[in-house]
């Protein structure tokens, strides 16, 4: 099958960019070039390779879960500019002030 210029056209238009007139034909060349390449892929005989694949990986090894607090290497006092009861304080928005004063 080849792509012809009304096909890149139309995919075009269904992703809704403008290509001008004048660059169709490198996207119809691009995308012949990349259909033939399929069209080689299929020709290569594939038969076992899957089970082949999953025969040589081996499972991945799994950790423990483990819940609980990440300790920090700083103290949150040392890259924090102001907290208070454990908490980090940061600036009110201003979008959050402005929303406050409709509601």
């Amino acid at each position: 099958m080849r792509v012809t210029p009304d096909d890149v056209r139309h995919v075009a238009t269904l992703a809704r960019l403008s290509i001008p007139e004048g660059e169709l034909a490198p996207y119809v060349e691009q995308l012949n070039a990349i259909l033939g390449h399929m069209e080689a892929l299929q020709q290569v005989p594939s038969s076992g390779a899957a089970a082949a694949a999953d025969a040589a990986r081996p499972g991945m090894a799994l950790r423990a879960d483990v819940v609980g607090a990440v300790p920090l290497t700083r103290l949150p006092t040392e890259f924090a500019p102001a907290m208070r009861e454990g908490f980090f304080l940061v600036p009110r928005l201003a979008t959050h002030e402005d929303a406050g004063e409709g509601a």
